[in-house]
């Protein structure tokens, strides 16, 4: 049967058959499986048919556990329904999973497996989850590539009708979900004919209704409940046959041999693996070459997991295998093996197959990279006499032992033939979404057989990306990173300046292209000398190209993707020019016309300039015998800190991490870090840097103030401090109010650690900004390090005005997120304000990625080391989280004091010693002033003790002191020195800590409210800042609640029908919570203000900070993030207003922002996540659009109301 070729990752092909058999998808957004559920809701929104002639309906819940309540809701009335999710969404689903599993319902959950987080948060894949769902009662049917995802998920979907057993559809996250294959497609008619439509009529007539009711989810006591519960067994036990029976089927239409336990390799192997999921591919590769080099060995890829049909896998292993290593891609921790060896020894064992020895192992945690030298290691460790009965792949385990040895150097197992490209870019420059047009082209339009991977470091726009190119004559099979590459690009210089091993990886005469400014002068002082030598040692065609430039002359700013992919083209010459330009026009139309037709000319010209702007490189003789330069770099700082640098952060930022041994995570096991590490990073990705003009500035700090990075900072110098700064210090008098006549004044700027976002040049009133190229500024790192080290804090300059808050030290810096990004500008002013005693609770998302990246910390201390304490639970409870932490430090400071109470009653203590430790008791809730009472008890508790030495010298006590001593104790004993003693055994506790609860607006208004909720309804100290992006930012851009009318977004693809919700208005309800909206590029002030009452009020607080996002694709960038803020304050879009309990009658209610100015629907087309509606539905969007708008009318009369009403 002849089917079309399309190129699509394995999420895609899912969809497509989930579609089909699919009347309703209950949703909810979760890396890495929310691209299905998008498209679902694309296809639906576009008119698309399922096999029963109707479109999909797609409904987004609140949570997981939602979806799953929706899911099973929906089956129970006789809809065919099915969700998409992966880990502690999969995880969440389990209490449903159970129920529908037990009422036979037939259902599928697509699952992209990925890893649970444990001592870390990881978005990448394994089997963690799926594992985590074999006691439901749902089958599991597992895929090993994108061809396989799209075979054999119709298998799930008609097993679940015919056997009356859902079904967990689960394949490699990323590895399989987000990897790009030309596969063949099914059509829907061939779906259909295979689809038992009695027994969808059966479904539908044994569902509830009342037209013939029926009760299900009764209770049972122990006397039934068990005999019940056995009923089921049988349609289990009948399951498999199901399974095979609609294999069979496939393997008719398509000429495959799918089985529950496939074999593959020599019939008479005595070696054998079993496993699942995209290893399979990477060990038949290995089983290829083994085999055609005289060995014989083996592989059984598991299908059908659950139900476990052990004779089946019996039947699948050669008669003369002796040995046999099962690979599991998950870990549990303290078993006797992982789930499938358990499973494997039990069927070898219940069958008396007691001649085969079997050994396990772990592989793929976290989506770490199996290559074909990991595949040789089990074999080789086959062949021993005394094998491993446990062991590790792919790591160096050198604490417990359990890795085996792997030759980096082993055979190229890839496809003969197969040209393999790798592309190294920056997060957000396009190189990501360039690639995945280049290998649709390819593979869309050649006969070529193609695969794109792509590899992520943990930032957000600004990380490291490395795209993963293969196509060829053959089908594709290297399910693993390329590390012998034909063509090897460069998208950023600064990779060649810090040293990268990129060249490395291109094969002997290959290509090796670097995006740059420089002249060939440059480019060799730059270029590593280990670089040099091996370009010249092996034939390396080196080319540069300046697409910095062309970018910016064409309007394109940063993004210089398109460019580079038409010299791809050129260069590579996989197709004729002419054509590769005119797919690539085509490919950007489609893609950016959403954007508006001014971004796609831009693209077409930009295909245009990129053909013909490289040059080629006439490499020197000379580099073949190049110099290494001789730089020890020595790290100032703490320790600990130091250490974490060297020994993990160092190889992570050279994207060297999977080097890491074991031994290097042994002193963070528990997954804790030291602050401050992302200030030794100096990742140098910007192109163009600001650089002050000081004879301009004003000195209003309103550019550090909105620095989403903290890379620009204000500071007032002492005369002996500006003497003492670098030559390159651009140092002036302070101009007017406070320290004029006292301080020197610098605006510091960190070209290191600049994102280049811009939007410090928009804040500027008098132009004292501009962005200039980054390596002529350069001299200005020694000056800000120099500030940030040497030049000490002045508290005589310190407010909580806009200018006054900037010399506050930021103890957010440099971190991860976006540039321009207006969530870490609002997170950093607040660890200005309250960083040295704040408790951070972060919900999962975009600001627990920008926040808590592993060894990288970019929250700081402070010179005393003090700083935020930032810890991330998950996504749903990030509230309790918070909630816990503020409970647990409420209580051990309650137990002080009521130590301190009794202190105090003790006759003999001294008389400064009570004084100062009422204070404290008095300043108990007052974090600023209880900070100064903490230290004069902590220096009064301390002068009070007396040691037994002390204690010795006073005649009357020297026996009893005597006595003490010989117990080794330290001080005297009586009523009030224990007392002392104990205080100070907690004094870190003494201080009044501010708590505060990060997340955003997925966390708040969806997931994590009922939480929220709780958290502000108990009346406990407590801060929340939701960043509100207005969409699940950190997914890839989904509807949320907090999502306006026309809105597009993913799950909204034809706008949002309903309008946002209020969750202000919520939380004021209660009367007793500080409620307030703000946005800093609106309104300074005000945001600080609120920010700081928020603080001071002694009960719960909501702070509500509107957060333009790069998901708005604001007309002209992040750099506008700020002014965007203004805008939809001024034209009525957003609300500032703060409601304070606390405040005297009359004052409780404040509506800071004015009455909508006009411009409404000139903001909502400014952004493409509106205007793109009138492109895609232009008649849904005018009615869409003026809707929002008189809402947004509605609210600004109605909270006009709320100062009358709150102020009675």
């Amino acid at each position: 049967m002849a089917r079309k070729m399309k190129s699509m990752d394995g999420n895609n092909a899912a969809a497509h058959v989930s579609y089909a058999f699919s009347e309703v998808a209950a949703i909810y957004p979760i890396t890495p499986s929310s691209p299905m559920a998008d498209f679902v809701d694309q296809w639906s929104a576009n008119g698309l048919k399922n096999i029963f002639g109707t479109r999909v309906k797609v409904v987004e819940m609140q949570s997981e556990a939602g979806a799953a309540g929706a899911v099973h809701g929906s089956l129970g009335t006789g809809a065919l329904t099915t969700t998409y999710t992966a880990s502690q969404g999969l995880l969440l689903m389990i209490p449903n999973m159970y129920k529908i599993a037990a009422e036979q319902l037939p259902c599928v959950f697509h699952v992209s497996a990925r890893t649970v987080s444990t001592h870390a948060l990881n978005i990448f894949g394994d089997h963690s989850d799926v594992m985590a769902c074999r006691q439901t009662g749902f089958a599991m049917l597992c895929e090993g590539n994108v061809q396989e995802v799209m075979d054999l998920s119709p298998v799930a979907h008609l097993a679940a009708l015919t056997g009356k057993v859902p079904f967990i559809n689960f394949f490699d996250g990323f590895r399989t979900s987000h990897e790009i294959q030309k596969i063949a497609v099914w059509d829907y008619k061939d779906l259909a004919e295979m689809c038992d439509m009695d027994a969808v009529k059966a479904f539908r007539e044994h569902a509830l209704n009342p037209e013939h009711p029926h009760m299900r989810g009764s209770h049972e006591n122990g006397d039934t409940f068990f005999q019940h519960r056995e009923a089921c067994n049988q349609y289990y036990d009948a399951l498999p046959e199901v399974v095979e029976s609609y294999m069979d089927k496939i393997n008719a239409k398509l000429g495959t041999d799918y089985k529950l336990f496939n074999y593959y390799g020599a019939p008479d192997a005595d070696r054998v693996i079993i496993a699942m999921g995209s290893i399979c591919d990477v060990a038949e590769e290995v089983i290829d070459y083994l085999n055609a080099h005289g060995e014989k060995v083996g592989l059984i890829k598991v299908r059908l997991y659950r139900p476990f049909k052990a004779e089946r896998l019996i039947e699948a292993i050669p008669a003369t295998c002796k040995k046999i290593a099962v690979l599991d891609r998950t870990k549990e921790p303290g078993a006797q093996g992982e789930p499938l060896y358990l499973d494997v020894v039990t069927a070898l064992a219940n069958a008396g197959k007691t001649d085969i020895q079997v050994i396990g192992g772990r592989y793929g945690l976290g989506s770490k990279d199996t290559p074909p030298a990991s595949v040789f290691a089990v074999y080789s460790e086959l062949k021993k006499d005394e094998m491993k009965r446990q062991f590790t792949i792919g790591i160096v385990d050198d604490v417990t032992g359990l890795s085996l040895p792997e030759d980096k150097n082993c055979p190229n197992t890839a496809a003969e033939g197969t040209i393999e490209c790798k592309f190294w870019g920056l997060g957000g420059d396009g190189t990501v979404g360039a690639n995945k047009n280049s290998i649709k082209i390819i593979g869309d339009h050649t006969d070529k057989y193609v695969q794109a991977y792509f590899q992520y470091d943990s930032k957000k726009t600004g990380g490291v990306t490395i795209s993963h190119l293969r196509f060829g004559d053959k089908p594709i099979k290297s399910p693993y990173y390329i590390n012998k590459a034909d063509f090897v690009a460069c998208h950023n210089p600064s990779y060649i300046i810090k040293g990268f091993k990129m060249v490395d990886d291109v094969k002997p005469g290959g290509v090796f292209m670097i995006n740059c400014q420089w002249d060939f002068d440059e480019l060799n002082h730059h270029l590593k000398a280990d670089a040099k030598r091996y370009i010249a040692r092996n034939n390396i065609q080196l080319y540069t190209i300046n697409a910095i430039d062309l970018a910016i002359e064409i309007g394109m700013g940063k993004r210089n993707n398109t460019i580079l992919q038409s010299a791809f083209f050129s260069l590579a010459k996989v197709m004729p020019e002419e054509q590769a330009i005119q797919y690539m026009k085509d490919a950007a139309t489609h893609s950016y016309l959403k954007k508006g037709q001014d971004i796609v000319d831009m693209n077409h010209k930009a295909i245009d300039l990129g053909a013909t702007a490289y040059k080629k490189i006439d490499v020197p003789a000379d580099w073949a015998n190049a110099v290494d330069e001789d730089k020890a770099e020595v790290l100032k700082g703490k320790p600990e800190l130091v250490k974490q640098v060297k020994d993990i952060l160092d190889p992570i930022d050279r994207m060297d991490g999977d080097s890491l041994p074991v031994s290097a995570f042994m002193p963070h096991v528990d997954g804790q870090w030291e602050l401050g590490a992302a200030a030794y990073e100096k990742r140098g990705v910007a192109v163009s840097v600001p650089t002050w003009d000081e004879t301009k500035c004003i000195q209003c700090n309103n550019c550090a103030y909105v620095c989403p990075h903290a890379t620009i900072r204000p500071f007032a110098l002492t005369e002996e401090e500006a003497k003492n700064a670098p030559a390159a210090a651009k140092i002036v008098d302070i101009k007017a109010g406070k320290g004029k006549g006292v301080y020197k004044y610098t605006m510091a700027i960190s070209p290191l650690d600049c994102m280049g976002c811009g939007v410090c040049i928009g804040q500027c009133p008098v132009g004292a900004l501009t962005m200039v190229p980054q390596e002529g500024e350069l001299k200005q790192q020694e000056v800000f390090d120099y500030c940030v080290d040497e030049v000490a804090p002045k508290a005589d300059m310190q407010d909580t005005t806009v200018k006054g808050s900037q010399f506050m030290q930021p103890m957010l810096e440099f971190s991860g997120s976006c540039a321009g990004c207006a969530e870490t500008s609002y997170a950093r002013l607040i660890t200005q304000l309250f960083g040295d005693r704040m408790y951070i609770s972060n919900a999962t998302g975009c600001s627990s990625i920008w926040g808590g990246p592993g060894a990288t910390s970019p929250y700081c201390t402070d010179k005393n080391g003090h700083g935020p304490a930032w810890c991330n639970s998950l996504f749903e409870d990030n509230a309790e989280h918070g909630f816990g932490m503020f409970i647990g430090q409420e209580k051990l400071r309650e137990d002080l004091a009521d130590k301190t109470r009794e202190l105090i009653a003790v006759e003999w203590a001294r008389p400064e010693l009570k004084e100062a430790a009422q204070k404290w008791l008095d300043t108990f809730t007052d974090g600023k002033a209880n900070a100064e009472a903490t230290k004069a008890y902590v220096a009064a508790l301390m002068a009070s003790i007396a040691t037994v030495d002390e204690l010795a010298a006073v005649p009357q006590f020297a026996e009893h002191a005597a006595e003490l001593k010989a117990k080794g104790e330290k001080f005297c004993d009586c009523a009030a020195c224990k007392l002392v003693a104990e205080i100070l055994d907690k004094k870190e506790y003494l201080a009044k800590k501010s708590q505060w609860i990060f997340g955003g607006d997925g966390w708040a208004y969806d997931i994590g409210y009922g939480g929220l909720d709780h958290v502000i309804a108990q009346n406990k100290d407590v801060n929340i800042f939701v960043f509100d992006t207005e969409v699940y930012s950190n997914t890839g851009g989904q509807a949320s609640k907090a999502s306006n009318i026309g809105q597009v977004a993913q799950f909204a693809a034809a706008g949002k029908e309903t309008k946002k919700k209020s969750l202000s208005e919520i939380a004021m309800q209660y009367g007793y919570v500080y409620v307030a909206q703000v946005a800093m590029g609106a309104n300074p002030a005000q945001t600080i203000k609120a920010i700081c009452e928020a603080e001071a009020y002694p009960g719960p607080s909501l702070i509500i900070g509107y957060s333009p996002c790069e998901m708005h694709s604001i007309k002209g960038g992040m750099m506008n993030c700020q002014k965007e803020m203004k805008k939809a304050v001024e034209c009525g879009y957003w609300n500032l207003f703060r409601f304070n309990p606390a405040a005297p009658a009359g004052q409780r209610f404040s509506m800071d922002s004015k009455a909508p100015a006009g411009g409404y629907q000139e903001f909502l087309m400014n952004e493409a996540r509106y205007s793109r509606l009138t492109r895609e539905f232009p008649d849904r969007a005018g009615v869409l659009f003026q809707r929002n708008e008189d809402e947004a009318k509605a609210r600004y009369e109605h909270l006009l109301k709320l100062i009358e009403m709150y102020d009675k």
